[in-house]
């Protein structure tokens, strides 16, 4: 597996991450992307079926194990982090699950072409190179195959003044999406689509404890698909959902 010095340093920060016990301070802001993470774990669980599917930036496996959980064809979860493969190694037999976890650089992976029929993943590609990411997603995909990306945004000035003074909480080379990074995107496959999410549902969380129990942020999360619905109003979000096909 050959690796660039920015591959290097991604690496190292998440082995690092992994060595880490306890939870990060910024653990807490994701309840405020609740319906998010619902959407995504919806979409999965419509298009598993009979399919052969790719954890792309798989971590330690906690989404890997919920897919597998659903029963597709094959699943295989790869990501640049020995330690994390080898922690959902180890996750993995605990559950007996049968999942085909490899190190492997998702910029330059080993995976063959054209063999899965969906792609996913959850904060991996503004952690890469996107240009040579969405390649290798796309010749790992099978003609009319799918992809699923959860990522970061970095349009909203105040998250983005978060980001700058909270620098040891992320990698030196991660950069959350902008407007490039969509056209990008659209060179590459047929069809994209895209979802925006926590504006309001961020700004208020402090006044909810659990989101998929909490009326607040029910009402919350709709009006940001209100306020999202206007295009120029689209900046103030802090993620994303993409989804993608291959022709």
């Amino acid at each position: 597996m050959s690796l660039t010095e920015t591959n290097i340093r991604e690496k190292d920060f998440h082995n690092k991450l992994q060595s880490a016990t306890g939870k990060r301070k910024e653990d807490i802001f994701y309840k405020s992307i609740y319906n998010l993470y619902k959407d995504f774990y919806e979409y999965l669980g419509k298009n598993y079926k009979n399919k052969v599917i790719l954890d792309y930036g798989c971590g330690v496996g906690s989404i890997t194990e919920k897919v597998a959980k659903l029963g597709p064809n094959k699943i295989v979860g790869i990501d640049i982090s020995d330690i994390s493969i080898n922690k959902a190694i180890e996750n993995s037999k605990k559950l007996n699950l049968k999942i085909e976890y490899k190190v492997d650089n998702c910029e330059k992976s080993n995976l063959q072409s054209n063999t899965f029929d969906l792609i996913y993943g959850s904060g991996i590609l503004h952690h890469l190179k996107l240009e040579l990411s969405i390649k290798e997603i796309e010749r790992m995909l099978k003609k009319n195959g799918k992809m699923v990306f959860i990522e970061p945004l970095g349009t909203n000035p105040l998250i983005n003044l978060y980001r700058k003074f909270t620098p040891n909480s992320r990698s030196r080379d991660e950069h959350p999406f902008i407007k490039k990074d969509f056209e990008l995107l659209k060179k590459v496959f047929s069809e994209v689509s895209y979802k925006y999410y926590g504006f309001l549902t961020l700004c208020f969380f402090p006044f909810y404890r659990k989101p998929e129990k909490s009326l607040i942020y029910k009402i919350l999360s709709k009006l940001d698909q209100v306020i999202f619905k206007i295009k120029f109003l689209r900046f103030l979000a802090w993620s994303i959902l993409i989804v993608g096909k291959k022709n």
